[in-house]
């Protein structure tokens, strides 16, 4: 507990004076007698040994008042924490060259599973050398022919990773074609608003509290764009514009293909058409960086990278919360001296 008028205590020195004052001047009426000796023997009755009651009554309600003056208030220390964490889109390539099989943990899989697979392990932490991104803003957009919205922005990483789980490798020619810049301009678009749900105004400002630091893209892909309405240029543009930041990752090196025929499956050697030139120019124009992933281990290095340049903070805001508590003292003192004013018309009744 504080007072937040300490000084008002000085008034306590202003009781001793009342009492010398009642003592020395406040006297009341007087009956001269001959002798008290026989008042002496007869004893004092209960009322006389009471009638300082009133006055003492009188003076702890003097003190009640001050302490009231004085604005006592009780304060609880609360604690709010702040994250500050990174929005971050990431940018897959669905397009029908994703096929082409690479090796994660001892199986052969194709490109688009290994790159949802390492992508786990960042979101979540593999106990190793991911810590994971429990505290990040995070969404997917997945591109073939056409870019899609697959998750938006969130921070329940466990539903994102069922979306996740439903990007497929397209199926049908119409919808191949590879379309980074769409992509790109697309996941630039919805980091621009990103947190807006989260520190939106109506929020309890005793919860935590999202800021964030940075909004970067994750772009995989193992091909050139082909199709699309914008360049990755002229997207990476829009993205420096709106201050986000595009790690440019090219996926696969020289792979097979599993190739189903009437006669059984068939692995066909498969080459890689990175536009790695294209990468490295999306990543200067953003203040980023581009690397090529030939492997599961290169592709978790890449990630390891990323990881070190965008970190999460949680910071911790103590502050007390301190309530008035100066009502009840009042009300007792209030209750004092109407009791004090009602024993002296009373009981204490004093003639003249």
């Amino acid at each position: 507990m504080r007072f937040a008028n300490p000084w008002v205590f000085l008034l306590l020195a202003l009781i001793p004076l009342y009492l010398f004052y009642a003592a020395r001047f406040r006297k009341g009426g007087s009956v001269r007698f001959s002798t008290l000796v026989n008042a002496a023997r007869a004893g004092r009755s209960v009322r006389q040994r009471l009638a300082v009651l009133p006055a003492a009554l009188r003076v702890i309600a003097i003190a009640l008042l001050v302490i009231a003056l004085a604005r006592p208030q009780m304060g609880r220390e609360k604690v709010k924490d702040v994250t500050r964490g990174i929005a971050i889109e990431m940018v897959i390539d669905r397009s029908g060259s994703m096929k082409a099989e690479m090796e994660y943990k001892n199986r052969r899989m194709n490109r688009l599973e290994v790159v949802k697979g390492v992508f786990r392990e960042f979101l979540l932490g593999n106990g190793k050398d991911l810590e994971g991104r429990p505290n990040d803003l995070v969404g997917i957009i997945s591109f073939a022919r056409y870019a899609d919205t697959v998750a938006p922005l969130t921070l329940g990483h466990g539903a994102l990773l069922r979306f996740l789980e439903s990007t497929r490798i397209v199926k049908r020619r119409s919808e191949d074609g590879t379309a980074i810049g769409d992509a790109i301009a697309l996941a630039a678009a919805r980091l621009k608003t990103a947190g807006e749900n989260i520190t939106g105004k109506g929020k309890d400002p005793e919860k935590s509290e999202y800021n964030i630091d940075s909004r970067i893209i994750i772009l995989l892909t193992d091909g050139q764009n082909n199709f699309g309405k914008r360049t990755p240029i002229e997207a990476a543009e829009l993205a420096a514009e709106w201050g986000i930041k595009i790690y440019a990752i090219g996926v696969g090196g020289e792979g097979v293909n599993t190739v189903q025929t009437l006669l059984g499956n068939f692995k066909v050697p498969s080459s890689s058409r990175i536009d790695m030139k294209t990468l490295e120019r999306v990543a200067e124009i953003t203040n980023g960086i581009s690397r090529r992933a030939e492997d599961e281990e290169s592709l978790r290095k890449i990630y390891q990278e990323i990881d070190k340049l965008e970190k999460s903070k949680i910071e911790s805001v103590r502050y007390v919360d301190y309530r008035e508590i100066f009502v009840p003292f009042a009300l007792a003192a209030l209750i004092l001296i109407m009791l004090e004013r009602a024993l002296a018309a009373t009981i204490f009744r004093r003639l003249p």
